[in-house]
């Protein structure tokens, strides 16, 4: 493929990204003003973000599937369709239920179209070292998205309400799905008639696991510390917003800068082992946060620390699960990616959620235990990888196809 063609259709991939991970972070910071103009209790409000996450997870190995069959570009472009379209009906919403519903439509069109993702930049950059790259800058992208989330959540609720954090998205789709129409090469499916896939490989599963572990602790985190900051230190939105910004600002630079060279140098293992004792770091030092504690000297050091750990974890544990799988399966192996990300996520914002409602306490003690739960999460998540077979040890993803 001609070079310019590939970067381009890179380009849409990685917008489609900043889209959906945009539209995460950037309800985030909104949930308490959703919650006041809707009346949604403290246990409903976490269906804004899970009822998203369910949408997302429960299609993703039926489009990964999918992929393989009729074509990536198809379930791409079908995925930006809905989802701006249930963006459109989110931020018109007129009460509790149609936007919870709104959330489970617009997380099955961001499911379609992510699951076809890492599928399709593995098959543009088959080589190792391009598709370093390319993964870089589609976690570069995702962080960047973060970022701007992050402080646009703030500005956007503040200046123009809570509605228009989905609204924002309806251009962004519209200018993703054109020009995902002109540039996103066509991709012949494989015509496989039957829906019966079998994975025995050890190491899949097993980085798999891993994949949610991390994910459910990323998530779990946002939604943590955007209440910690709000609830317990007192402030507004636009201010939660851009004191969240070391954390994916550095996420972006690490994984755009830093991460393939060191990938590239020390290996997988290595990265990741490195990567999620710093972000086990940052936890430990958020759960010793007090009430009265102050924004440069306990919040800071430890979401710089959590940015420079997942900026190296994010890629490295992409390429550990993409790894040596054939061509014919990397739709479905991406849409099982996906759903590890995104059951991952649920589950870390719902037993987060849970630990800080349910433990009692002054001084905002219940977040705490939240993130000392998540700390065990990416313990957990190092003891997996460090089963994960060397490369020279190898495994490969054996596919059976029955019809």
């Amino acid at each position: 493929m001609d070079p310019s063609r590939r970067a381009a259709a890179l380009a849409v991939l990685c917008l489609t990204a900043l889209m959906i991970v945009l539209d995460s972070t950037i309800v985030a910071i909104a949930l308490p003003a959703i919650q006041g103009d809707l009346g949604f209790s403290d246990a409903g409000l976490s269906w804004v973000v899970n009822g998203y996450l369910i949408g997302f997870g429960v299609v993703l190995l039926p489009a990964g599937r999918l992929g393989d069959r009729i074509g990536a570009r198809q379930v791409l472009l079908a995925g930006l369709l809905v989802f701006t379209v249930a963006s459109l009906v989110c931020g018109l919403a007129p009460g509790a239920g149609w936007l919870v519903g709104g959330r489970l439509v617009q997380g099955a069109g961001g499911g379609l179209a992510s699951a076809v993702i890492f599928g399709m930049i593995v098959r543009l950059y088959p080589e190792a070292r391009g598709q370093a790259r390319a993964l870089g800058l589609y976690s570069f992208t995702q962080a960047g998205g973060a970022a701007l989330g992050f402080v646009a959540g703030g500005v956007v609720t503040d200046t123009a309400g809570w509605p228009w954090i989905f609204l924002i998205n309806v251009p962004i789709g519209a200018l993703a799905l054109g020009a995902g129409l002109r540039v996103v090469p066509r991709e012949a499916g494989a015509g496989v008639r039957t829906g019966k896939m079998v994975l025995r490989s050890r190491h899949l599963w097993v980085a798999l696991a891993a994949t949610m572990l991390i994910f459910g602790t990323g998530m779990g985190f946002q939604y943590i510390n955007a209440l910690y900051l709000q609830r317990v230190l007192g402030l507004d939105p636009v201010t939660t917003g851009i004191a969240f910004l070391p954390t994916p600002v550095v996420i972006g630079l690490v994984s755009l800068f830093v991460a393939p060279r060191v990938t590239a140098r020390f290996g997988l293992r290595a990265v990741l082992g490195a990567g999620l004792g710093l972000m086990v770091a940052g936890l430990l030092l958020l759960a010793r946060m007090p009430a009265t504690a102050t924004y440069a000297t306990d919040v800071l050091p430890p979401l710089v620390v959590m940015g420079l750990g997942v900026g190296v974890v994010i890629p490295a544990i992409i390429m550990l699960v993409m790894r040596d799988v054939a061509p014919a399966a990397t739709g479905f192996v991406s849409g099982l990616a996906n759903t590890a990300q995104q059951a991952g996520g649920a589950a870390g914002v719902a037993v987060l959620a849970l630990v800080a409602a349910r433990v009692t306490g002054s001084g905002g003690y219940g977040y705490s235990w939240a993130f000392l739960v998540a700390a065990g999460f990416v313990l957990g998540a190092l003891a997996l990888t460090s089963l994960v077979r060397r490369p020279g040890a190898r495994e490969e993803v054996n596919v059976a196809l029955t019809r």
